[in-house]
């Protein structure tokens, strides 16, 4: 089971607040969009995943109108 460092942000999505809400964890995972989906238990959340470089993976999830980040590099 591979390990992964993982930086989930929370989008603010009100009027004149750019903040947002930034979380650190470090997961065992085989497989981040399965563990993603879990995460959320919403089984119709819409995700994209990027795959931009060797043992990083991005999910990006829309789950009910709140849109997150999860950034997965593997440690």
């Amino acid at each position: 089971m591979k390990e992964y460092e993982v930086v989930r942000e929370i989008t603010n999505l009100c009027g004149n607040n750019q903040m947002r809400d930034v979380f650190f964890d470090e997961v065992e995972t085989d497989d981040p969009v399965a563990w993603v989906r879990r995460f959320l238990k919403d089984e119709s959340a819409e995700l994209t995943v990027d795959y931009p470089g060797a043992g990083k993976i991005n999910v990006f999830a829309n789950a009910s109108g709140l849109y997150q980040k999860f950034l997965f590099t593997e440690i």
